[in-house]
């Protein structure tokens, strides 16, 4: 079923129903792998941990992140995807378990039996069973592991003007878009592409006004005479260039693929097909206005690489604010936080595009999350023991949430258009976390220099704490 369905079914019947084939054949195969994996008599355990598992890839990010890395490392480069839903497949496991004690009632036939017997049919059928097994395990393995091909994203290929007035977008699926009103609403079809898109045409009754697309990136040039010479018409900015590639996870070729030009009153409009991004449509005022996908979300951006910086900076502030009050264990402290600190940003920044996460094959999120609670728990205990300070704890727990709020809110506005410069976004977060740091500072020190000072006889002096 799991070869079936990944393979076959899935590419020809993408949705609900093949999705979720594929979670409950995994959740009937993968128990009996992994109870093979712990010997015998570990039914029970392998169902439980199986379960487990599985909620926590499909309910969590950083589960979907590190389940990646491990079928990456097992099967190639693989995508892993956190989908609550996927847990209406768990009931799976209950199947799965039915059929284990079913077995249970024919000892004989288990792969694990060293029971001597000269009952040569009992024998007969334990050799039958190890050699099922001995048969079906590397195919369940097989199963489990190669998952299909990822499906490329959608992507606009070519523009028809049809005799009728119409506009038709083909794309690389099964679905086209058509427009009955110069490309202003649009509606889905199924039309069949009649011939290769065109890269290049010109205005009809005016021979002199051409467009073209650009060769290797998302841009349209247009020609006054004919062709002779070419200018820019359209073409994406940097940034949302940017934008855009951060919305794909399979980017492919950022370009446009071909165009269209129909005469309309008033002038005359250009339809590109925009690749990834959808349809591109030139109203005969002249005005360029992305359509994309016509009534489809927008696909949010990506912002994995500035999250893991925010949340990094955040750890550096807590675990900063705890120990700048610690009047003893300063050195040991020290260490272990910035263990955790580093830990956390290996663990949530291993699909990021920094270059810090480029591991090869080494689980650097497992070593991450081991760094981190290690270094968070003896980071607590020193804390309590070491006396910290209450004012320097709570500026670390407090400003914790405003580092990671500075640092994450100006790219998430840019991520929406506003501010519309990436590098501006990047100057907003750089300022407003340092001025939250330095607040931080002056608040601890002032509280050190609070805590230097005792009252004796009624006079203050200076005492080093």
């Amino acid at each position: 079923m799991l070869l079936v369905n990944d393979h076959l079914l899935k590419q020809a019947w993408p949705g609900f129903v093949t999705g979720k084939l594929s979670d409950v054949a995994g959740l009937l195969v993968a128990p009996a792998l992994v109870a093979l994996v712990f010997w015998r008599r570990a039914d029970l355990a392998a169902t439980v941990l199986t379960g487990a598992l599985f909620a926590v890839v499909k309910c969590t990010e950083t589960g979907a992140e590190v389940a990646t890395q491990a079928w990456t490392l097992v099967a190639g480069p693989s995508r892993v995807l956190a989908d609550p839903t996927d847990l209406l497949a768990l009931p799976a496991l209950a199947l799965a378990w039915w059929v284990r004690r079913r077995t249970l009632h024919r000892p004989a036939t288990t792969l694990w039996s060293r029971r001597r017997t000269p009952d040569r049919p009992r024998v007969l059928r334990s050799r039958l069973a190890r050699l099922r097994i001995i048969v079906t395990m590397p195919l369940a393995v097989l199963a489990v592991t190669a998952t299909a091909a990822a499906v490329p994203p959608a992507s606009a290929e070519a523009v028809e003007v049809d005799r009728g007035g119409r506009i038709v977008v083909h794309t690389n699926t099964t679905t086209s878009w058509v427009s009955h009103d110069g490309g202003r609403t649009w509606d889905e079809t199924t039309a069949d592409r009649t011939g290769p898109g065109q890269s290049a045409q010109c205005t009809p009754g005016q021979a002199t006004r051409c467009y073209r697309v650009a060769q290797d990136r998302m841009a349209v040039e247009q020609s006054d005479d004919g062709g002779s010479t070419w200018q820019p018409s359209w073409a994406l900015s940097g940034d949302d260039l940017k934008r855009l590639t951060r919305q794909h996870e399979q980017p492919g070729d950022l370009r446009a693929m071909a165009l269209g030009v129909q005469a309309r009153p008033g002038g005359h409009v250009v339809v590109v097909a925009n690749g990834v991004d959808g349809i591109v449509v030139r109203d005969p005022s002249g005005t360029w206005r992305r359509v994309g996908w016509p009534g489809a979300e927008a696909t949010a951006v990506d912002l994995d690489p500035e999250w893991s910086v925010a949340l990094f900076l955040a750890a550096c502030m807590l675990f900063g604010g705890a120990g700048a009050g610690l009047r003893q264990f300063t050195g040991v402290y020290t260490g272990f936080a910035t263990a955790a600190c580093l830990g956390l940003l290996a663990l949530v920044g291993t699909d990021t595009d920094f270059p810090y996460v480029d591991t090869g094959a080494f689980p650097l999120p497992l070593v991450g999350l081991t760094a981190l609670l290690i270094g968070t728990v003896v980071c607590f205990v020193l804390a309590i023991a070491g006396r910290a300070r209450p004012v320097p704890a709570a500026v670390g727990l407090l400003g914790a949430p405003l580092v990671y709020a500075s640092v994450y809110l100006p790219f998430s506005g840019w991520a929406q258009g506003t501010p519309e410069s990436y590098f501006v976004a990047a100057a907003l977060a750089v300022l407003l976390t340092a001025l939250v740091v330095v607040a931080g500072a002056v608040l601890i020190r002032n509280d050190a220099r609070r805590a230097n000072v005792y009252f004796f006889d009624g006079t203050s002096t200076s005492s080093p704490t």
